[in-house]
């Protein structure tokens, strides 16, 4: 055996450890060691043997670190098989989660026991691909073809009790793995319990509707992505072949998949999410104690933010100014922790207690004891110099001062206190206990445990941390308004709004720069130009339209007229606005854009401001501005994000693109030097994030 597997005797029983902490990743060591115990079996007088996993899980799928480096024998595919084509029973004892290869390890054994707690499933999706190793030939013959189609295009995975319910495993148990394992598999030797390979079981039956109706799905949820899609053709492989044929077919996809973009964007997202936390200014630094939040306001984004301190176990103090502002903010907050009880978030005898740790006072005074403040009041300067004026007079010292400003100066807004290095920006999205990015706004004179105490908490709350320097919208809403001014620009030279939402939609995104304001209300992007009027430059472009609609009181969704009439949850195109937008034009000429054209330039402005952000050190890596865009803004995950897609597509090329629409709109289309000096050294976004891991 290798050091990773190992092999001993209880009894009659043949007990293979996986032993590869800290997941026991199915890397060459434990394929080789899985292939060698096998052959051991073979070979002893051992009349079963049982697969357990060491530590928290039995195996926790492929090694990450063996990602993008030519596979080494024993494949996995071969591993699964030969586990299966033992001649004496095989049992998998699992506990935790088996997801991807750990599940198809399962899936070649006799029989499968599983530990109350343990999860099964097929991530394989999210990373571009399909299970690789037999897993979509395997499950159908065990729990039909309907499971699978729930379970593999999503990349998702079933509980322990749900595992049973379909026949992916035989028997549940509570304990030591182990234990429960060698008590099962004595049970099975005293009942003479045959060989039951999987693999030889019938093929599951063709249901056309199923199929027909997963593919429908999934071309409408997947949005240009095409690992579900492949996935779906792989499973209904399985009604259609023997075993070996469609491990055979399964493989071919799989492989077909490794060499798509699609797949190395994701990849590309997934180390990303690893790498983004990792920040040499803040290594070795221990955070501050937090144990006790303050959060100021309680809408919407208040509201959200207490919850997530609740649901992390933080005890939370909510000021409203009166005490019918407190009581609403309370019933949202009840609110939401019923909602997370619904999804499974909360386990619903932890709600009451969950609950008893928010207070919902009028009193700054009531704050002396946080560790934290998070500010979410109105958004403008002067209301935020009053919250932290009041904060920096009764917090205690040593505490935190947070805004969650989405735009403004957070150097000017730690002025307003003694204690400029205790202030950060912590800029969550809405809803903020349900969205992943969070935003560290690192001012001028924020301490260096203050920045590592916000990665901590953004990590106990479950969130995506990026750092952002400080400017106007730091990295995201920056890049938002440059990408929205270019879609204003289309309009003006003859695209619809209506063109250019469905457009981005069929880039990937959720949804379309119009329909986003019609879902954040018209009357935050007039405030926004508002504010800015006094600096604009007179070369930048307004939409006059959007000021007109504000002024007609059509805010979108909340009012039920906007881009579009939203009616009964649907929207169409509201054509009073196209008076509007040809009025805006005036004598301008106009002319039609392509789907692509529209896509290409909106995100050249994308690309572009980006690289503006990363120049100018806002964001500190390409891979900053890519998780922001990722988690915050709906950017297609399979896409990598803009810098990833950026390189895919080319700099040279862009930038000459960025180059030529300057000629007509210099002011809007300045290269950035970055960009610029990228193509000149023959260099890509890639390469910077390499050199900040070095």
């Amino acid at each position: 055996m290798t050091e990773a597997v190992r092999y001993e005797r209880d009894g009659a029983v043949a007990v293979i450890t996986v032993a590869n902490p800290p997941v026991n990743a199915l890397g060459l060591a434990v394929r080789q060691g899985l292939w060698q115990a096998i052959d051991r079996f073979a070979d002893d007088d051992a009349a079963i043997a049982l697969i357990v996993g060491e530590g928290r899980l039995f195996i926790g799928g492929a090694d990450i670190s063996e990602f993008g480096k030519p596979p080494v024998e024993p494949y996995l595919p071969d591993v699964c098989t030969h586990i299966e084509r033992s001649t004496k029973p095989v049992v998998a004892a699992v506990h935790g989660p088996a997801l991807g290869g750990g599940c198809e390890i399962a899936l070649g054994a006799h029989y499968r026991l599983a530990i109350k707690g343990a999860r099964f499933g097929f991530p394989e999706v999210k990373l571009g691909l399909i299970p690789g190793a037999g897993g979509s030939q395997r499950m159908p013959r065990l729990t039909g073809v309907g499971p699978a189609l729930d379970m593999m295009p999503a990349g998702g995975s079933v509980t322990t009790d749900e595992a049973l319910k379909i026949g992916l495993v035989d028997r549940v148990a509570e304990g030591d793995a182990r234990e429960a394992g060698l008590v099962y598999a004595r049970e099975l030797l005293e009942s003479g319990a045959p060989v039951r390979a999987v693999g030889t079981l019938p093929r599951p039956a063709h249901d056309a509707a199923a199929f027909e109706a997963a593919r429908a799905l999934w071309q409408r949820k997947s949005r240009g992505e095409v690992a579900p899609l492949r996935a779906i053709d792989a499973i209904e492989a399985a009604t259609r072949m023997d075993l070996d044929e469609g491990v055979q077919e399964e493989r071919r996809i799989f492989l077909e998949l490794m060499q798509t973009p699609q797949r190395a964007g994701l990849i590309h997202a997934f180390f990303n999410d690893r790498k983004v936390a990792k920040l040499p200014e803040i290594e070795g630094i221990a955070p501050r104690a937090l144990s006790h939040v303050g959060v100021i306001g309680g809408g919407t984004m208040g509201a959200g933010i207490a919850t997530a301190c609740l649901l992390s176990g933080l005890s939370v103090t909510l000021v409203e100014r009166d005490a019918a502002a407190a009581d609403k903010a309370r019933g949202t907050i009840t609110g939401n922790l019923d909602a997370a009880v619904k999804r499974g978030k909360l386990a619903a005898d932890r709600r009451d207690a969950t609950l008893a740790e928010l207070s919902a006072v009028t009193d700054y005074a009531e704050l002396s004891d946080c560790d934290l403040a998070i500010e979410a009041v109105f958004e403008d300067m002067a209301v935020k110099h009053e919250v932290f004026a009041r904060l920096d007079a009764v917090m205690k010292p040593g505490a935190i001062l947070a805004t969650n400003t989405s735009y403004l100066d957070v150097n000017e807004i730690a002025a307003a206190t003694k204690r400029p290095g205790d202030v950060i920006g912590l800029h969550f999205f809405s809803p903020a206990h349900v969205m992943k990015l969070l935003e560290v706004v690192v001012a001028d004179a924020t301490a260096t445990d203050v920045t590592a105490t916000a990665f901590a908490l953004a990590k106990r709350l479950g969130k995506i941390a990026v750092r952002a320097g400080v400017c106007d919208g730091f990295i995201g809403n920056r890049m938002l308004s440059t990408y929205r001014g270019a879609a204003d620009r289309m309009i003006l030279e003859g695209a619809s709004p209506w063109e250019i939402d469905a457009a981005i939609k069929a880039f990937g995104l959720p949804m379309g720069p119009f329909e986003m304001s019609d879902l954040a209300g018209l009357d935050i992007g007039f405030m926004t130009r508002q504010r800015k009027a006094a600096t604009r430059d007179p070369r930048d472009v307004v939409p006059t339209w959007a000021d007109a609609m504000y002024h007609e009181g059509w805010l979108g969704q909340k009012t039920g007229q906007g881009y579009y009439v939203h009616e009964d949850r649907k929207a169409k195109p509201n054509e009073a606005v196209k008076p509007l937008i040809e009025a805006a034009r005036g004598d301008r000429p106009q002319r039609t854009f392509t789907q692509e054209e529209i896509q290409r330039t909106y995100m050249a402005a994308m690309v572009n401001e980006a690289a503006k952000v990363v120049g100018e050190g806002i964001a500190r890596r390409p891979l900053d501005v890519d998780v922001t865009l990722l988690y915050g803004y709906g950017f297609p995950r399979w896409r990598g994000g803009p810098m990833k897609w950026a390189d895919t597509v080319g700099l040279p090329a862009l930038l000459q693109d960025i180059k030529e629409w300057s000629k007509a709109d210099p002011y809007f289309w300045q290269p950035a030097p970055l960009l610029e000096q990228l193509v000149a050294d023959g260099r890509c976004f890639a390469d910077l994030n390499k050199e900040a891991a070095q």
